[in-house]
């Protein structure tokens, strides 16, 4: 395992010739990543928790370099995560909203990216609302970018964080039954959360809604090896671990679902339904949550939960991306 020390006479940290194999540029979603990337991250992570697990849990091993959040959409988990890890490298942080900024005033996103390019930032974490947003941006400048979600796409660095939380608890997940409820459809961390656990060998079944459910991405292969069911009491049986998503309310009034009182009746995480789980079984969600709407607040905060050891072990998840991406591109 991965170990950073503290040296008196110089920055904490692992030598960047120990990820000599790391070349990506960008990470703009999980599809792209092997099963030795993933396994980097998850041990990058690891020595990334025992940092953050210190009385100053920092080190200055990013010393001069520059990471900004530039988000187009609000955003609390995911923003704070990469500004606290950023800083816990040592990094320097540039904080962007598209409201207060020139992006009121016209400015385009390739423009926007470039113009922090030019100031100096060598990594640009980026939320936006549009689909691909990222991938744009990464093709207009030669600045690392982060996707830290981009309209029902992808959030690579959630379903990071996922696999770390499950793999902390449940070790291998080869074999591992993963069941995932709610709005599949519209979830761009259900699909960065597929690539990853069918990459390590989980059962993966998306549960859900008939009209919130990606039938054709299934039989299309993007989504290939997933099992898809309408019945979440059946797929729920014999979980090992089972992730609630968020379910917007606008569904309702789209007319994907009849009414929450139906929703709540059929696809609620409950203790009832937990006890058809495995004895042990992991409960999680992406938050922000709905409590009492996708899943019971005594499940959201009972025994099983790990909900908020989620969002603790995404800042060690981004301390390890930001660290595998600058020093990896390091001369």
């Amino acid at each position: 395992m991965l170990e950073i020390k503290e040296q008196p006479a110089a920055p904490a940290g692992p030598e960047p010739a120990a990820f000599e194999g790391w070349k990506a540029k960008d990470l703009l979603d999980t599809d792209t990543l092997s099963t030795a990337n993933i396994e980097t991250i998850m041990e990058t992570a690891e020595a990334m928790r025992e940092v953050r697990a210190r009385p100053v849990g920092k080190v200055a091993t990013l010393r001069g370099a520059t990471v900004a959040t530039l988000f187009y959409e609000q955003s609390t988990r995911t923003r704070a995560s990469f500004e606290v890890a950023a800083k816990a490298l040592g990094a320097d942080v540039v904080n962007l909203s598209a409201s207060g900024s020139s992006v009121e005033k016209g400015e385009s996103l390739i423009d926007t990216v470039r113009t922090l390019e030019a100031i100096g930032t060598g990594v640009i974490v980026i939320r936006h609302k549009s689909s691909g947003a990222p991938y744009l941006a990464a093709a207009n400048t030669s600045a690392s970018i982060i996707n830290g979600g981009d309209g029902t796409h992808a959030h690579p660095t959630q379903a990071l964080l996922d696999l770390f939380t499950m793999r902390r608890h449940v070790g291998s997940l080869q074999g591992r039954k993963v069941v995932i409820v709610g709005d599949i459809l519209h979830s761009r961390v259900a699909r960065s959360n597929v690539w990853t656990l069918l990459a390590s060998g989980a059962r993966v079944v998306l549960a859900g809604p008939p009209t919130l459910l990606p039938r054709t991405l299934a039989l299309s292969g993007e989504l290939g090896g997933c099992e898809v069911t309408a019945d979440f009491d059946d797929a729920i049986a014999g979980a090992d671990v089972v992730m609630a998503l968020r379910i917007q309310k606008e569904r309702q009034e789209g007319g994907l679902i009849p009414s929450l009182r139906e929703y709540i009746r059929g696809y609620q995480l409950n203790a009832t339904r937990l006890k058809r789980a495995n004895p042990g079984a992991l409960v999680m969600h992406p938050g922000p949550m709905n409590e009492g709407i996708e899943i019971a607040p005594d499940v959201a905060h009972g025994l099983a939960s790990v909900i908020e050891e989620q969002v603790a072990n995404g800042v060690a998840v981004r301390m390890a991306v930001l660290y595998l991406i600058v020093t990896g591109r390091a001369p």
